[in-house]
């Protein structure tokens, strides 16, 4: 339905067996802050343990470039996902207390390298043109996965938070395994992969890492590049914040029940699945930005509808939901192509590890700071969230200045 033999090897074996990731992990996420909640955590503890993994991204990011183009492709996405995912969602399954929350946060902080790994496997092979393409079925495997939450919210109404959620942890770690395995046979190593594992190993770790000055100085000087990058990093900071906290508001502060939480990511997959079909093609690829601008602006919308003291909560949360997913289907396939572009293919690993490094170093503390500000209102992480896409629309007219400006003086 979606094309799928048009794509090249790596990028069809990737999405492929992606479901096995999604699903699982669709289930768990829903739950996390409230398992953690009814662990005995405080939710400024919450907002440490949050901190604590996204420290622990910058360091695994930093490090992901040279890790990828040394090991290549492949074998850091098999490796590192073994690490953070299987290892971390069995810790998981077993916390008794704050420390084995803690562990798991490490260890789990890893998982920037596969990150690194899999986004190179997934676009080096893949035109330019088709990367779009990608991300969209990306995206719809993502929303496939959301339709699978309400199975975490039946496990947890039947044998209860701790327990439902020790269950899908486990199965998250059984078919998380089958995933990166399947996949790693599925996939080769890419022509860029396969010249970088060559020119890493003739040069020593430190003279590795040193080539990212020149990385660093090249991104510094290319002004569109920054804008999207910004406008990529603050769209990560409100997923980071709404993940955390947005189950916590709804099962703590409106006191909706537990097992109806996991409603919500079905209902966001379903009404993506209607924007992909009869949204995004009326929309086509040449008003790009104009597209962008209004999903932001949806998505701005659907937050302050989470905030304000409206009558009939239920309604208003379904809307907000709605509009949520329509805006992030307006938003996710389009920046990613943007981004995937914008980027060389000959540095993509490096250039992207330190995006990682830019999008967490702004993130990171998102997790301290939401645990304050929920402290103090529960409604103040989505108050950032809305401001965050205030200044995303702001960035996003900057980039489309510049780089008409820049067009202008090519020709």
């Amino acid at each position: 339905m979606f094309g799928l033999s048009r794509l090249p090897k790596n990028a069809r074996g990737c999405l492929l067996y992606e479901p096995l990731f999604l699903i699982p992990y669709s289930m768990f996420s829903t739950y996390a802050t409230i398992y953690m909640f009814e662990m005995g955590m405080s939710e400024t503890a919450i907002g440490w343990v949050t901190t604590l993994t996204l420290l622990v991204q910058v360091f695994s990011s930093f490090i992901s470039g040279y890790l990828t183009d040394r090991l290549g492709r492949k074998w850091a996405l098999l490796y590192f996902d073994v690490l953070s995912w299987t290892v971390g969602t069995l810790l998981w399954a077993v916390s008794q207390n704050i420390w084995f929350f803690i562990v798991a946060a490490v260890v789990n902080g890893f998982q920037r390298v596969p990150h690194t790994a899999f986004y190179c496997l997934l676009v080096e092979d893949t035109e330019p043109k088709d990367r779009t393409f990608v991300f969209s079925v990306l995206q719809f495997v993502g929303m496939l996965g959301g339709l699978f939450a309400p199975l975490g919210g039946l496990l947890v109404a039947h044998y209860g938070l701790i327990p439902g959620m020790r269950i899908m942890y486990i199965l998250a770690c059984v078919c998380m395994t089958i995933q990166f395995v399947g996949r790693h046979f599925a996939t080769r190593e890419t022509e860029i992969g396969l010249r970088k594992i060559a020119e890493t190993r003739s040069v020593g770790f430190m003279a590795g890492l040193r080539e990212y000055k020149g990385v660093i100085l090249g991104m510094a000087e290319n002004k569109p590049l920054l804008m999207i990058f910004g406008v990529y990093i603050l769209f990560q900071f409100q997923l980071t914040m709404k993940g955390t906290y947005l189950s916590l508001f709804l099962v703590d502060d409106l006191k909706l029940d537990s097992g109806l939480v996991s409603i919500f990511p079905a209902v966001t997959s379903i009404i993506m699945l209607l924007s992909m079909w009869l949204l995004l093609p009326r929309l086509g690829d040449n008003n790009l930005h104009a597209v962008m601008l209004w999903g932001f602006f949806i998505s701005l919308v659907s937050n302050l509808l989470l905030i304000l003291p409206l009558p009939g909560m239920m309604f208003w949360l379904i809307v907000s939901t709605v509009l949520a997913a329509a805006g992030t289907m307006m938003t996710y396939p389009y920046l990613e192509a943007a981004v995937a572009n914008a980027i060389d293919d000959e540095n993509r690993a490096s250039v992207f590890a330190m995006l990682s490094v830019l999008i967490l170093l702004v993130v990171s503390p998102s997790g301290i700071i939401g645990g304050w500000a929920y402290r103090l209102d529960p409604s103040l992480p989505f108050l950032l969230i809305v401001l965050s896409f205030a200044a995303s629309t702001a960035l996003l007219v900057l980039y489309k200045r510049i780089a008409r400006s820049d067009e202008t003086k090519v020709a």
